[in-house]
């Protein structure tokens, strides 16, 4: 999505700051961040879903970040400074999200944010964290145009905003992804395509479609529903006598799960597939007959992954009682792609500054939850993996992972 469905993190400064100097320091400390006694306060703040529909997925990130900001400190990760956090609610919803930056950049403590969920939401973000110099990584985005400009599919891709980035790779590699899977190991040659219309939903269709038609497979149908649909009866007897062998939903679980449902109970017993907003435990609960639905997500499963396992335990031992979901690792990540700019600044001796902070994003380079974070100059991360997983016995299991070869 943005996701495993698009969720903002914001660094404040706490206490008495300059927006040129963006630090609060004790009495005694002489700001080269060596171990002084007193110390900087950072405050890494996320907008996120935290209520409504897509919550599941918005508690996971906030969690996360919060994880990453306890471990930050307990291991004095940047000497110095001491890291705090602070949650804003999107609702997933982009006029909320768009208050929330407004907000976090007039709040002179704000040195960088991590989110959002929701691609849509992260559009009505951008231009005013840019205008401040305020490092935003996403650990959820996928809409292409929100790092390669709205021309990218024609070949001129050109980089809108410096200071975005995303530890999730994008549409324009997980929609293809799908298409591959369903065409050539799935043997589905007839799709039925649906999308929520929302840019995440329609752009992931979009990929999807290109390369799916491309590989010779035909698309029997295509219909748009709203976001906030949940009677899919008349779209259901559609499928039923286009002859699909399979349906394809750009969007998110919370219509996503009824949409598979009543598909099956109206004898369209065919999978649905979506991306990473639907791979949701939520899915599941929505759609008791989801049994061998489809959904793709970025990167590796996080459990597979030996770099995960301490993430895993410490998330356990911290005792959250949401789970940390699809964009658990990832938001670990991007808080600590955040953490890692402020630790150049730091020891570079420069002031900690929004500008310095969002160039310093730019070239960090690390082994992390979800695998070696780095980013490219559009600001997406290097990392092009992608799973594909299936609903098994009531849980999501994998079917497949890769990497995109387009």
């Amino acid at each position: 999505m943005r996701h495993r469905s698009a969720v903002v993190v914001s660094i404040a400064v706490i206490g008495a700051l300059s927006l040129s100097a963006c630090g609060s320091r004790g009495e005694k400390n002489s700001g080269n961040g060596g171990g002084d006694s007193a110390s900087t306060t950072v405050v890494i703040g996320v907008d996120a879903p935290l209520t409504g529909d897509l919550s599941a997925l918005g508690l996971g990130i906030r969690n996360s970040v919060d994880l990453a900001i306890k471990k930050a400190n307990e291991t004095n990760e940047v000497p110095g400074v001491k890291f705090e956090i602070k949650a804003l609610d999107d609702t997933g919803k982009p006029a909320p999200g768009q208050q929330n930056a407004t907000q976090l950049v007039g709040d002179s403590k704000v040195l960088g944010v991590v989110g959002p969920l929701n691609s849509s939401v992260a559009q009505s973000m951008q231009q005013i964290f840019d205008d401040k110099n305020l490092v935003e990584v996403s650990p959820a985005n996928t809409g292409v145009a929100l790092s390669q400009g709205e021309k990218w599919a024609s070949g001129e891709k050109k980089r809108p905003f410096k200071s975005y980035f995303r530890t999730a790779t994008t549409d324009a590699v997980q929609g293809p992804f799908a298409a591959q899977f369903l065409y050539n190991d799935a043997k589905k040659t007839k799709v039925f395509l649906i999308d929520d219309q929302k840019t995440y939903g329609a752009g992931l269709a979009g990929t999807f479609k290109g390369e799916f038609t491309k590989l010779g497979g035909t698309l029997v149908g295509e219909e748009h529903v709203n976001p906030d649909d949940r009677d899919f009866a008349a779209i259901a007897t559609k499928v039923k006598s286009s002859g699909a062998e399979a349906v394809y939903y750009g969007g998110e679980y919370p219509a996503a799960g009824p949409l598979s449902l009543q598909l099956k109970e109206a004898g369209a017993t065919i999978p649905l597939m979506g991306g990473d907003g639907i791979q949701s435990g939520d899915f599941i609960k929505l759609n008791p007959k989801s049994q061998g639905d489809y959904a793709t997500a970025v990167g590796l499963p996080v459990e597979s992954l030996d770099t995960a396992k301490k993430f895993i335990a410490d998330y356990k031992t911290a005792g959250y009682k949401d789970a940390y979901e699809t964009y658990g690792g990832y938001s670990y990540d991007s808080a600590w792609a955040v953490i890692q700019g402020v630790k150049a600044v730091k020891a570079s001796g420069k002031p900690l500054t929004r500008e310095a902070v969002r160039d310093a994003v730019q070239n960090v380079s690390f082994d992390g939850v979800t695998g070696k974070v780095s980013f490219d100059e559009f600001g997406d991360t290097t990392n092009k993996q992608l799973t594909v997983y299936t609903v098994k016995d009531g849980k999501w299991a994998v079917e497949k992972s890769g990497t995109f070869k387009g």
